[in-house]
């Protein structure tokens, strides 16, 4: 990955709330709201749009007698995940090495 060549994935600050909040571990979409406070439809729309990317996937399960809908992340959005924060990390680094 290159400074350059983000994914959209990483370029709305909901989008990468939505990730890291699915890094440890499947939830409903009422767990996801508690955690981003964002509004039902934002974060449909957004998770719509990491599911359509390959970075969410959604499961219909039973949880306490009601059907929900469960989303987690993919090996592939914890890889580019992994990619996003070592730029970053690499940009924090070279920082330092500058000297003005």
């Amino acid at each position: 990955m290159e400074i350059n060549n983000i994914p959209e994935a990483f370029t709305l600050p909901l989008r990468l709330s939505l990730i890291s909040c699915l890094v440890r571990g499947q939830k409903t979409f009422n767990e996801i709201k508690l955690i981003t406070k964002a509004t039902d439809g934002n974060i449909s729309v957004q998770l719509s749009k990491l599911q359509k990317w390959g970075y969410v996937e959604s499961e219909k399960k039973i949880i306490d007698k009601k059907m929900q809908t469960v989303y987690s992340l993919t090996s592939f959005g914890r890889d580019e995940l992994e990619e996003y924060v070592v730029l970053l990390e690499t940009i924090i680094r070279d920082s330092s090495l500058t000297v003005d």
